[in-house]
């Protein structure tokens, strides 16, 4: 039986106005990014293009990081979805090391996605780039593995830095954004991690 990777649990009751005011804050960021880029989402344009008090931007938000990482919040559920329902190999019923990669490729390929969203999410004061959902997921399927019991707690935060770390990482080391990842980024770190769980899990 499948358990959740991250106990999110039931959300809070919300007034009817207040949900619409969320959904209708998410969709005009969601526009604001396809037109306009990430850079140009701030609490004042927001509440502008969404037609809305800048209070109730900041009710709802508390700062210009929270609406990424409201915007991430949603896709991460999604994703998590397909990680504990979904098809083998990322979902269940695969061997331990063939979900280990799946997970990889999946998570690799969300971050590049989600690239601008992520880092946008990120604030210097309250760093929370490592993903509790990758470090519980990856934790469960290493216990379903022959490696020894000692080492797993160890191994499991250096597989989660090794596979997100390339993406959020830099974003503590320089003032400056970088560019997105090209297209060939998410496939050599895929292929990386690919080699990596082969030889810690089936040697």
């Amino acid at each position: 039986m499948e358990l959740p990777v991250v106990p999110f649990g039931k959300p809070r009751p919300e007034r009817a106005d207040a949900a619409r005011n969320r959904e209708r804050l998410l969709e005009t960021a969601r526009a604001m990014i396809a037109e306009h880029g990430a850079e140009k989402v701030t609490m004042d344009a927001l509440a502008e293009q969404a037609g809305l008090g800048k209070g109730t931007v900041f009710r709802r938000f508390g700062t210009r990081a929270g609406i990424f990482r409201a915007l991430l919040d949603d896709d991460e559920r999604r994703f998590q979805e397909q990680v504990l329902t979904g098809p083998p190999p990322l979902g269940p019923g695969a061997d331990p090391a063939q979900r280990l990669i799946a997970y990889g490729h999946a998570r690799t390929a969300f971050l590049a996605d989600h690239y601008l969203i992520v880092r946008a999410s990120l604030e210097r004061r309250e760093p929370r780039w490592v993903s509790g959902m990758t470090l519980s997921h990856i934790r469960m399927l290493l216990g379903r593995t022959s490696l020894p019991p000692s080492a797993l707690e160890g191994l499991t935060v250096q597989l989660t830095t090794a596979l997100e770390g390339p993406f959020l990482l830099p974003h503590f080391l320089t003032d400056q954004t970088p560019e997105p990842p090209s297209d060939t980024h998410p496939t050599l770190l895929s292929d990386g991690w690919r080699i990596l769980i082969e030889r810690l899990v089936r040697d």
